[in-house]
């Protein structure tokens, strides 16, 4: 049984944006699926919409079923960029999630690490180049990580180690540069080694620390480590000292506020234990949200169940957020 106790209230008529047309789209269908199912089993009338490339489709359906609350379940561009969060704003329909500003911020990578840089929050050292740019010449002694500025689930992303010789790395890189899809910024980071560390956040409460270790060699939490079956493992909470992990939930509660974040947000973080370095990689405004997901497993760990965390979500976007009595204080599992 969780600990956390949800106001009562009558039931209400919640519209769940899934889909899109991003390449996060199978995320966002099996997010929002799960998400429409736990509703119902708290007794709330639930109709799923499956946003299309027709953005009138969209506002025809939502103005015919007029909901009580929206909850966003999309991910990528379009559904975590403003975009969507602007419609809604249109229509005067309250949703789950940050607000148009604090979506459009965090979905720009290079704003985002320079707003978290200005706030001395640790961010990789970096810059933005342009494909033209990364085909002429190294942006940055390697290794180094080259990302989309707008894209998740690591789609897009690329980690270059020092090659065996000029000429293959030269290759490699324009390459990457030549079949480049993901617009005219390029985000570059120095590759910092490591352990990949995230906390979730609700408002002013940060959940824990997880530790994610992606299985078969797999070279960093990329897409397949991400979502397929065995592709990585959840370790709540890590194994950190105890001022370590202090340091991890403070600093995502700081981002979250810092970014004008609203209900739910995840940040992303790369640990080197051999130097000490921490870096932000990135604050998730739109965390997935299937059952086995990081958030809501962070969510259960402190003893908050799928289905209520779902159920506060849309109630914080009402105004009425439930007080959230957690059990287990998000402290480590030992030293590691």
């Amino acid at each position: 049984m969780p600990t956390s106790s949800l106001s009562q209230s009558s039931p209400l008529r919640i519209a769940v944006l899934m889909g899109g047309t991003a390449s996060e789209r199978p995320v966002s269908l099996s997010s929002g699926q799960a998400v429409a199912q736990a509703l119902r089993t708290k007794g709330h009338d639930v109709h799923e919409i499956d946003v299309g490339a027709d953005l009138m489709t969209t506002l025809t359906a939502l103005q015919t079923l007029a909901p009580d609350v929206v909850f966003n379940a999309l991910h990528g561009p379009g559904g975590e960029d403003g975009s969507i969060q602007g419609v809604l704003n249109w229509l005067g329909l309250p949703y789950t999630h940050s607000g148009l500003l604090a979506s459009a911020t965090a979905m720009d990578k290079a704003m985002t690490r320079t707003l978290l840089a200005q706030a001395g929050l640790p961010v990789a050292e970096g810059r933005v180049v342009s494909p033209q740019e990364l085909a002429a010449a190294e942006p940055m002694a390697r290794p180094y990580v080259i990302k989309p500025v707008a894209e998740g689930s690591s789609f897009g992303v690329y980690i270059l180690p020092p090659g065996p010789t000029s000429e293959e790395e030269e290759r490699e890189r324009q390459e990457i540069a030549r079949n480049w899809s993901h617009g005219q910024r390029i985000l570059v980071e120095k590759f910092v080694p490591g352990r990949e560390l995230t906390v979730g956040v609700l408002e002013d409460e940060a959940l824990g620390v997880t530790e994610i270790q992606p299985q078969d060699s797999a070279a960093f939490y990329d897409y397949q480590a991400k979502y397929q079956a065995g592709g990585s493992r959840h370790v709540v909470p890590a194994p950190l000292p105890d001022d370590l992990t202090q340091r991890l939930l403070e600093i995502a509660r700081q981002a979250h506020k810092l970014l004008g974040c609203t209900g739910a947000s995840r940040t992303d973080y790369r640990y080197d234990d051999a130097t000490g370095e921490l870096i932000i990689l990135e604050v998730n405004t739109q965390p997935g949200m299937t059952p086995t997901s990081l958030l809501p497993e962070q969510a259960a760990w402190r003893g908050l169940d799928y289905s209520s965390l779902c159920e506060w979500m849309v109630l914080n976007a009402l105004g009425r957020p439930p007080h959230l009595a957690l059990s287990n204080p998000p402290g480590p599992a030992g030293t590691a």
